[in-house]
């Protein structure tokens, strides 16, 4: 199996069909399959060779689509970057992957001097927007005319096909390397529902083109003959006029976007009821939230995934009719047709139904393994199962609950954040002796970050102060959204924080 053999079929069989809707523009499959070879022949004359990493930084568009396609189809590897990251991360990411050629568009081109400066192995930039190209940069139109398309290299099956940075534990990010196989599995089995997509329908893209859930949906909108409709960023608006105007039938969504669907004033002038299926996941949903969206979209199944990056990313799902049972509404669902899921004990038995222990998974869905990180590769992946690090249990049915994270992982607004990422920018301010982020219940969020903090003597840094210096540092969505300050944090014997301790604190008082 290989990624553009989608496009390969697709061309095959319906070539005049749209492949792309975006901003007053719609190409057909064909056009799309032409501009991609002739991407990728650009990239192979500049000196882009097999297993060569290049990055993507840039809002949606059918151009992102277009790169999605033409990286593999040249024998290189996607780098798709958070476009919420701050300049150092971004740097971070691209040193680390060791990526030469980069591709921006109108919004993160004022980006580039201070990433050529950090990182001097970035020997290419491309220009993929809709403004005059910058000096220094190279125009991607002109590349498409000016270059004869390149046969496809047909890379497949268990060769790398991205590099995905998440958010790292230590700190610092890791790259979740993934395979053609990785990626294809997840998509073929969550089709192998029957009810994740319309064939041949039209899918919405308003969340984040380098996420990974929003690149499985498309991976499974390719296989199943969808026309992409894509908006450069989520908003309300955004998403209505979408739906009414292109018929949208496919949406993905994290719980906070169909809260403001849901809560937008707008959403009474709005006939949604062409919308068949959305699929949602990335952190807990309340209940009145997903009542109210079942209202607001009549003839949509709604499906949730459960996984993560390292499991490309689903591993389980709670399919529309499982929505009908309100206990089972509160679980994450059932393993999905393409792996295995089992709850266990810390050395890696199987524990009895009912009872909590780490959720594990296996199956052709899960990494290749951390970049050049083997020693946590093989922590992650002791026994043959992927070690997801979230703690839950499983029901006589299958069902899985997840009650808690294992790791010190906050999930805000459908983005994880981990609170050693912002401890470490937090650490850098000299008025900072010592602190402990922790997640706490929000309402709309899902989750905030709290941070609580001790300062060293005869420094006042308030919390303005101590926000915008971690702006410097990490992406806004990471910041704390709560400050507050203390004499002293809850140690273990061993001079480790409490941080459970913290949670029960705040959340009973």
């Amino acid at each position: 199996m290989y990624l553009t053999q989608t496009l390969h079929r697709a061309v095959q069989q319906a070539p005049d069909r749209p492949a792309t809707v975006f901003s007053g523009r719609t190409r057909s499959i064909a056009e799309c399959a032409d501009r991609v070879a002739r991407l990728a022949g650009g990239l192979r004359a500049l000196g882009v060779g097999a297993g060569d990493r290049v990055g993507i930084l840039a809002l949606n568009s059918d151009r992102y689509h277009e790169c999605l396609l033409a990286i593999p189809w040249a024998g290189a590897v996607l780098n798709p970057l958070n476009i919420r990251w701050s300049a150092a991360e971004l740097s971070y990411a691209l040193r680390d992957s060791r990526t030469g050629v980069l591709i921006v568009d109108d919004r993160f081109a004022p980006l580039v001097p201070v990433l050529r400066a950090e990182c001097p192995q970035l020997s290419v930039v491309f220009h993929a927007g809709d403004h005059q190209v910058p000096q220094g940069l190279h125009d991607y139109e002109q590349l498409i005319a000016e270059t004869a398309p390149v046969a496809d290299v047909r890379r497949g099956g268990d060769e790398p096909l991205g590099v995905f940075y998440t958010g790292g534990t230590t700190g610092t990010p890791k790259g979740v390397l993934l395979s053609h196989r990785n990626l294809l599995t997840s998509a073929f089995g969550s089709l192998a529902t029957g009810d994740f997509l319309i064939p041949e329908g039209r899918l919405l893209h308003s969340a984040p083109m380098f996420h990974l859930a929003d690149l499985a949906i498309w991976t499974a909108g390719q296989l199943s003959g969808a026309t992409h409709v894509i908006v450069p960023a989520f908003s309300p608006d955004a998403v209505f006029e979408a739906i009414s105007e292109h018929g949208v039938t496919d949406l993905l969504l994290v719980p906070t976007m169909i809260e403001l669907l849901v809560n937008a004033p707008e959403l009474a002038g709005h006939d949604l009821s062409g919308v068949r299926h959305i699929a949602y996941g990335a952190s807990p949903i309340a209940e009145t939230v997903l009542q109210r969206a079942r209202e607001a979209f009549p003839n949509a199944g709604f499906t949730q995934a459960y996984g993560m990056t390292e499991l490309s990313p689903v591993a389980t799902l709670l399919r529309p009719g499982d929505h009908e049972d309100p206990e089972l509404r509160r679980s994450a669902g059932r393993a999905a047709p393409h792996g295995e899921v089992r709850v266990a004990d810390p050395g890696g038995d199987e524990v009895e139904r009912g009872t909590v222990g780490e959720i594990l998974a296996r199956g052709d869905h899960v990494m290749l393994g951390y970049w050049n990180q083997p020693e946590a590769t093989a922590e992650a992946l002791r026994g043959g199962w992927m070690h997801t690090g979230d703690a839950g249990y499983m029901d006589e049915n299958g069902y899985v609950f997840v009650v808690d994270r294992i790791k010190d992982m906050i999930v805000t607004g459908g983005e994880n954040v981990y609170s050693a990422e912002v401890e470490n920018a937090l650490a850098a301010h000299p008025a900072v002796a010592s602190c402990a982020v922790i997640g706490l219940p929000d309402s709309r969020w899902g989750e905030r970050v709290h941070a609580v903090i001790v300062r060293h003597d005869g420094y006042e840094a308030g919390e303005s102060e101590l926000r915008e210096h971690c702006r410097t540092l990490i992406a806004g969505y990471k910041l704390p959204r709560s400050i507050e300050f203390t004499e002293e944090l809850p140690l273990s014997g061993a001079g480790k924080i409490l941080k459970r301790e913290l949670r029960d604190r705040y959340r009973t008082g």
